[in-house]
C-alpha cells in the first residue's frame, strides 16, 4: 500500500487490488472512529464499489471496535424507487451493512422515495437541516464527520451527472435529478456534500483510471472534480484506479 499527496485534490491511498483497498478503508474508518466522540454523522455511497467495505466493516473483523449507536446514517445520492428496489442504494447497504450490526433504526436515514422525485428531495433536505439546526452551512460547523463517494467512468459523484443543471446548484441542499440515466434519482448538493469533515472516494478498476487522473486535478468536465471540500480529502484506490502498474 503507498499513500501519496496531490497538491491539487487530496491524498491517495492506493492497494494492491479492490480487496485490499477494501480494507485499508475499513481500518482507516475504525481508527478514525477512536479519535472522535458523540454523534457520528457518515453519508453512504451506493453502486457496487463499498459492497466489500461494507462487508468488512459489519464483519469479525472490524464490527466489535465501532459503536454502532453512535453513528447516524444518511445516503449522498438514491435511485427514486422503493426501499426494496434491487436498484436501491439504501437496500444495497441494508442487506451488507445495517442488517448485520446493532444499529438503532432510529439512526437510519433513507431518502424517501414518496411523491415526485422533487417532494422526496425537499423532505430529504428538511430532515437534513431539522439535524443541523440552520438552514445555512457554518464552514466550521460541517454536516457531515464523513461522506462516503464514489466516482463514475465519466467523472460523475453522488448523481452529479455531467450536463445537469444539478451540478450549478448552489441553494438546496437535496435536489432532483430526472434526466441523465434510466430512472429519476435524489442527489445530495455540492453544498451538502462538502460540509463533511472528511470526503473519502472509494474507486477501483481500470475504467476509473482517467476519471480520478481528471478529478484529482480539479478538471470542471468532471463533477468529482468540481468539489471543493470544506475539511480533508482522501482517495482509497487500487492499483488501477491509480493508474499504476501492479
Amino acid at each position: 500500500m503507498t499513500d501519496s499527496v496531490s497538491p491539487a485534490f487530496g491524498r491517495a491511498i492506493v492497494s494492491a487490488d479492490a480487496q485490499a483497498m477494501a480494507r485499508a478503508a475499513a481500518s482507516w474508518f475504525v481508527e478514525h472512529l477512536r479519535g472522535t466522540e458523540g454523534t457520528y454523522r457518515i453519508a453512504l455511497s451506493g453502486g457496487s464499489t463499498p459492497k466489500t467495505f461494507f462487508r468488512l466493516i459489519s464483519g469479525p473483523d472490524y464490527r466489535e471496535w465501532i459503536g454502532w449507536d453512535r453513528l447516524q446514517i444518511f445516503w449522498g445520492d438514491e435511485r427514486f424507487v422503493p426501499h426494496d428496489d434491487p436498484d436501491s442504494n439504501f437496500r444495497m447497504a441494508q442487506e451488507t451493512l445495517l442488517s448485520r450490526v446493532p444499529i438503532p433504526a432510529a439512526n437510519i436515514h433513507p431518502i424517501p422515495f414518496e411523491g415526485t422525485s422533487d417532494d422526496a428531495a425537499r423532505s430529504y433536505e428538511t430532515t437534513l437541516q431539522g439535524l443541523y439546526g440552520a438552514t445555512a452551512f457554518d464552514p466550521a460547523r460541517p454536516l457531515f464527520d464523513l461522506n462516503l463517494l464514489g466516482i463514475g467512468p465519466d467523472g460523475h459523484t453522488a448523481s452529479l451527472i455531467p450536463g445537469e443543471p444539478v451540478l450549478d446548484e448552489r441553494e438546496r441542499w437535496v435536489a432532483a435529478v430526472d434526466h441523465g440515466r434510466p430512472e429519476p434519482r435524489i442527489t445530495l448538493t455540492y453544498p451538502a456534500l462538502e460540509s463533511s469533515r472528511v470526503i473519502a472516494f472509494l474507486a477501483t478498476g481500470p475504467e476509473k483510471t482517467e476519471a480520478v487522473r481528471a478529478a484529482r486535478a480539479g478538471d470542471p468536465a468532471m463533477p468529482a472534480g468540481r468539489l471543493k471540500p470544506h475539511g480533508e480529502l482522501l482517495w482509497f484506490l487500487d492499483h488501477a484506479a491509480a493508474g499504476e502498474a501492479g
